[in-house]
């Protein structure tokens, strides 16, 4: 178990998380992110000085999740590390399953990760105004790009390193589109049209 001191900062920073969603960067204060941790007044205080400072552990922590969320997608099996859930990478080489496993991964992001990518796309509005945060999102994304080209490697895709880029700003932007839509209306077979299009265009006009 992490010492109390991590535990009331993740807990602080899942709190701004969640605020961002809901509310927008406008309704994240130092007071609104303590009231939704249930802790006392002035404990965010302790954590971040000022509202620059929430914005940044917000996305720190967005960081710390998808690193997380890499270790579980491709721990080995054969060293005793569950995969967690979805397919296992290793064994796809195809297209179609390619693009099966970006619409599971839309999907997953736009329903049961909803709040974390709006949080996301909060921040990035935010960060061109602060450096310090920008700085952050620029570790995420580069830490992105880095992990996905890996397990495109390691998949054998066919998406050439040069496309992957292209594949992942092809995501981004459909992610976009779907967290934004009322979550009563979003179409898990339309998403599946959705990724192999992505798929389609990375492998025939993203640097093949």
């Amino acid at each position: 178990m992490p010492p109390a001191n991590l535990r009331r900062r993740r807990a602080l920073a899942d709190a701004a998380i969640a605020l961002l969603a809901e509310e927008g960067a406008h309704g994240l204060t130092h007071r609104a992110v303590e009231a939704r941790a249930g802790v006392p007044a002035g404990t965010a205080t302790n954590y971040a000085r000022n509202r620059e400072a929430l914005l940044v552990a917000a996305a720190e922590r967005v960081l710390e999740l998808h690193l997380a969320d890499m270790a579980a997608a491709t721990a080995d099996p054969a060293e005793g590390t569950p995969r967690g859930p979805g397919p296992d990478l290793r064994r796809t080489t195809s297209a179609h399953d390619l693009a099966e496993i970006l619409a599971d991964s839309l999907w997953t992001a736009a329903t049961e990760l909803r709040d974390r990518y709006l949080a996301v796309f909060e921040l990035q509005l935010e960060a061109r105004r602060r450096p310090a945060l920008a700085a952050v999102l620029a570790r995420l994304s580069a830490t992105a790009l880095a992990d996905t080209t890996g397990l495109h490697d390691e998949m054998g895709t066919g998406v050439p390193e040069a496309a992957v880029s292209v594949l992942i700003n092809l995501y981004s932007g459909t992610l976009f589109n779907l967290v934004t839509l009322p979550a009563d209306l979003l179409d898990r077979e339309r998403v599946g049209v959705l990724a192999e299009a992505m798929v389609r265009g990375a492998l025939t006009g993203g640097g093949a």
